[in-house]
């Protein structure tokens, strides 16, 4: 119903009843089914209202593989390597489109991230989250939603799920100049510069993340 576009995104669900007849099920079925629909994402149940349809984005699309990816990562160390190259291809390609659409907000707004992230010095945690917003906002500046989706689930694949394997080793002082020389490549509008400056980065960083 949904996909013929009988129902759309905010719409009531009709009730039990009305599927029951619809489709010649029991109650049982349309609540197991209904049920089904909210872990997806697809409807939104509240207690004492009726379910409504929900609105349909790349990002329920992502958080729908988040476990499967979370136990994927786990399973094998050289999961984690492959995340991590597909992660700088694609970052490789984000920087570069940033440079050669990057406005003068666009600008001011990666410097403040920077600066957000220096603020978070001495909480490790915070740090990396203001690390993956940095990366987040530079995959953004895109305009792609579907970009910023995978943006931010391969940080969220590496940076919660193996926080673990992390280890920073004082080098905080030293991903914050790389992220600011990053910001002035993408300023500058040199995209191969700004690619190259990011490759130096990753290698560098992704290097912190090892398996004892």
């Amino acid at each position: 119903m949904i996909l013929l576009g009988e129902l759309a995104p905010g719409d009531p669900m009709p009730s039990e009843r009305d599927l029951m007849v619809r489709f010649g099920v029991g109650r049982p079925a349309v609540r197991e089914a209904m049920q089904s629909m909210h872990t997806l994402e697809l409807i939104t149940i509240s207690h004492g209202e009726r379910a409504k349809v929900s609105e349909l984005s790349v990002d329920i699309m992502f958080r729908q593989m988040d476990v499967v990816a979370r136990m994927l990562l786990s399973a094998s160390p050289n999961n984690l390597e492959y995340l991590k190259e597909a992660r700088r291809l694609f970052e490789l390609g984000m920087v570069k489109i940033a440079a050669l659409c990057a406005r003068a907000a666009d600008i001011k707004g990666l410097k403040a991230s920077v600066a957000g992230q220096r603020s978070k010095l001495g909480d490790p945690p915070m740090f990396i989250r203001a690390d993956m917003a940095f990366h987040n906002k530079i995959a953004s500046l895109s305009g792609n939603p579907i970009f910023s989706a995978i943006s931010d689930a391969m940080l969220n694949w590496q940076f919660k799920y193996h926080t673990d394997l992390l280890h920073w080793s004082g080098q905080e002082n030293v991903t914050l100049g790389e992220h600011e020389k990053v910001v002035e490549c993408i300023a500058s509008g040199d995209p191969e510069r700004a690619a190259a400056v990011m490759r130096s980065h990753l290698d560098r960083s992704d290097d912190l993340y090892r398996y004892h």
